[in-house]
């Protein structure tokens, strides 16, 4: 028997209860990092911009572009990514089903758990593209799901991404999401 075996492992009731910032995973609580830096921040914010600047409300109106919503996988793991897209989702309280588009923006602290263990979450629930941006370097790694496994599009910098196989029009324009942040 594991150590892990032998530790509590806590469900969505318990989570409700928690002061402060934590996602569960897995029935282990993960306290989340103090609040990011301002460029991991402003990004975020140009990121949602871009998405929503692109989104058509009269042809997506059950389509969101949202910051920062708790996603309840199941009973023992609850997420909150930074920027999801989700379609369709009725939930009040938090998201129900997985979203189209999820971008983390990583820092420091955060990194190891959104390149590997959400990662693996998010393609085991399906999330059609995962994007992980890396604040220092001002550059997006686009994962999209195929055949059940991610595989990566590319690196981008400067580049637009029109995403595919979705019922809305959506794009995220990189050189414009970056620019402020260019030499400085």
């Amino acid at each position: 028997m594991s150590v892990a075996d032998i530790l509590d492992k806590y469900t969505y009731k318990d989570y409700t209860l928690w002061e402060g910032d934590w996602e569960l995973i897995e029935g282990r609580p993960v306290s989340m990092a103090p609040a990011p830096m301002r460029i991991h921040q402003n990004i975020a914010t140009e990121l949602i911009f871009e998405l929503k600047s692109s989104l058509h409300d009269d042809e997506c109106p059950d389509c969101i572009v949202s910051f920062e919503n708790d996603w309840k996988v199941d009973e023992n793991t609850i997420l909150r990514p930074d920027i999801i897209f989700t379609c369709g989702d009725e939930g009040k309280k938090y998201l129900t089903i997985a979203p189209k588009i999820i971008i983390e923006v990583l820092s420091p602290s955060t990194a190891k758990k959104d390149e590997q263990v959400k990662f693996k979450i998010y393609e085991d629930e399906k999330v059609l593209y995962y994007i992980l941006v890396y604040p220092d370097e001002l550059k997006a790694k686009v994962f999209k799901l195929e055949n059940d496994k991610y595989t990566k599009i590319g690196d981008f910098t400067k580049e637009r991404l029109d995403f595919e196989d979705l019922d809305c029009e959506l794009s995220i324009n990189f050189e414009m999401v970056f620019k402020k942040f260019i030499d400085k």
